[in-house]
């Protein structure tokens, strides 16, 4: 089932990938996304879980916050991370670029703690469409960012907070832009098959 925010716009857009979500949602392959808000690395990890193969994830090397392999457990094996922590913030997105032009992954992550510019976010679409053109692989980048502002440029931006009862997980999902349609909204459960959409309690 494809999802209602798959893409058909554009030349490139419409012979692009559409890779796996969540539930039935979908992401344009060989292009660059962004997640916002308190969940976003969660989210990340999501996205990881419906993908398969190795996952870069880039942090830059000052920052204090890295992810933590047994809470990482309930969305992804760490074992498929390998990290990278560049230590001049020129390098982050130099890193992400030149991952995505290798097309040696199929996702690769960066965890910065401010949305950038449109000229950068202009070169990771290119590298990314570059190495799916290399391998033959859909290749997906993700820039994690802390708050909704958003980097100009984006394929997609996605904000992603809590929102457990109880003991059981649970998590509120908006798309906060997209090329062809408006605002919508989601929650996310997770049970014995997985993450899955269910209706939101109030509409977008």
């Amino acid at each position: 089932m494809t999802s209602p925010l798959t893409l058909h716009t554009g030349s490139r857009r419409k012979h692009a990938p559409q890779l796996p979500f969540v539930g039935d949602l979908t992401l344009t392959g060989a292009r660059v996304h962004e997640f916002c808000g308190m969940a976003r690395r969660s989210l990340a990890l999501m996205l990881a879980h419906r993908l398969s193969g190795p996952v870069f994830w880039i942090t830059p090397a000052w920052t204090a916050e890295r992810l933590h392999a047994q809470g990482m457990q309930a969305f992804v094996d760490p074992g498929r991370l390998t990290f990278m922590t560049p230590k001049r913030p020129e390098d982050v997105l130099w890193v992400m670029e030149e991952t995505l032009r290798a097309g040696i992954v199929p996702l690769v992550v960066a965890d910065i703690p401010a949305p950038p510019a449109l000229t950068p976010i202009r070169r990771l679409h290119l590298a990314a469409e570059t190495g799916a053109k290399l391998t033959h692989n859909p290749i997906l980048g993700v820039v994690l960012t802390p708050d909704a502002q958003g980097a100009p440029g984006v394929e997609s931006r996605w904000q992603m907070h809590s929102a457990h009862e109880g003991d059981r997980s649970g998590w509120h999902l908006r798309c906060l832009r997209h090329r062809t349609d408006p605002p919508k909204e989601w929650h996310i459960r997770h049970g014995a098959g997985g993450f899955a959409l269910t209706k939101p309690s109030q509409a977008a």
